[in-house]
Parts: C-alpha cells; structure tokens; sequence
C-alpha cells in the first residue's frame, strides 16, 4: 500500500515562502500521478499541483507563477519517491491543509477516486 507522509508546513508572513515535503513508498505500478490538495477552512478541498503519469506539469490558476511542484530524482526508485511544493509569494489565501496524494494511472490518467493521501499539513499565512 502507497504511504505518503507530509512535512515543511508552518506560519508565514505574506509574501513568504515554504517548501513542503512529501516521502512516498510503497509503489507497487509503474506509472503513479502525483499532486498536492489543499483545503482552506471552510471550503471544498481542491488540487493546486500535478505530476502527471507522462511527467507532465500543472497548476491551479490562483497559484501558477507561485508553487513550483517537482520530484527529487536522487530519491526516486522503483517503490519511492520525494515530492515537493516550493510555495513562493504567499497569501493568506494560500492558508490551508496542504495533502499529497498518488493515485495509480492504470488508463494513462488519474481520477482521484482510488488515491492514495497523506495525512496534511498545515500552512498558515498572516497578513
């Protein structure tokens, strides 16, 4: 079973920056999506940044410019991997439960119905 655990989150003064972490194992296919979700307060949780099954880059619009979403290819193998989310610029509409998750992509593409999540954490940015 995919584990992801999370970490890098904390309080920041607008304008700021964050990197998050997210150590994932347990891979057992060949071709995973890899994304960070956020959840502010109140509010319906939504995906800020994808790794698609190709490597491809994507981006919520509210954070395009800003977060900058990678793996570390040192770290990665078979089974493994470290993600990041390097959030630059920060506002405090960026405070949230931010999540990593991976989802297999047995058809090429993810629908995040069978995925896999870490447990969150938090970011927090004060004006």
């Amino acid at each position: 079973q995919v584990q992801l655990a999370e970490s890098g989150g904390g309080s920041v003064m607008a304008g700021g920056s964050l990197r998050l972490s997210c150590e994932a194992s347990g891979f057992t296919y060949d071709r995973y999506c890899l994304a960070w979700f956020r959840q502010p307060p109140g509010k319906e949780r939504e995906r800020v940044a994808l790794i698609d099954s190709d490597g491809g880059l994507s981006y919520a619009d509210s954070v395009k410019g800003r977060f900058t979403i990678s793996q570390d290819d040192a770290k990665t193998t078979l089974t493994s991997t470290t993600l990041y989310l390097q959030m630059n610029s920060l506002k405090p509409e960026d405070t949230a439960t931010y999540t990593c998750a991976a989802e297999a992509a047995y058809g090429g593409s993810c629908i995040w119905v069978y995925a896999f999540w870490g447990r969150g954490t938090q970011v927090t940015v004060s004006s």
